[in-house]
């Protein structure tokens, strides 16, 4: 039995120690926002956060986070997971939106340590999470927007 928190909620999982965090937060927990896409961490789409920093859910091993907290983008009720939410639907961000939970989890890391960021600095943060509609421009206006700054 592996115990950690997903969510604010305490849970357990009887799943074998290598079994992905994805897969369990998918088909045990029920919470189906985090996606598989690649399952080699070069996409994005399962980002989660633990412990507070932005992970790829496909490659972690669900016995390395016994005692950890898990943030899916179900629970992402941070001041800057609401501000990222309210600017993706005001900057009209997603087209399929197949990749947006993991897209909005990796910007929210990135405004929870850098408040206001560069133009730089949001595109290194967001380089590793891929959108196959190319919807970056909208994204990286989303994040600015959600900083408070303005799209340059």
């Amino acid at each position: 039995m592996i115990e950690f928190e997903v969510n604010g909620q305490a849970v357990t999982s009887e799943s074998e120690a290598d079994t992905p965090l994805l897969w369990v937060i998918r088909d045990e927990l029920k919470l189906k926002g985090t996606k598989f896409g690649c399952g080699i961490a070069m996409c994005g789409a399962c980002t989660v956060h633990i412990d507070g920093v932005a992970t790829r859910s496909c490659v972690t091993n669900v016995g390395t986070v016994a005692g950890k907290s898990i943030t899916t983008i179900e629970g992402l009720d941070s001041a800057e997971g609401n501000a990222l939410k309210q600017a993706w639907v005001a900057e009209q961000v997603p087209q399929c939106g197949y990749c947006q939970s993991g897209q909005i989890m990796q910007a929210a890391g990135l405004l929870a340590n850098t408040p206001s960021p560069t133009d730089q600095q949001i595109t290194d943060a967001m380089n590793g999470n891929l959108c196959r509609c190319m919807s970056y421009t909208r994204i990286h206006k989303a994040i600015k927007t959600a900083a408070g700054g303005e799209e340059a």
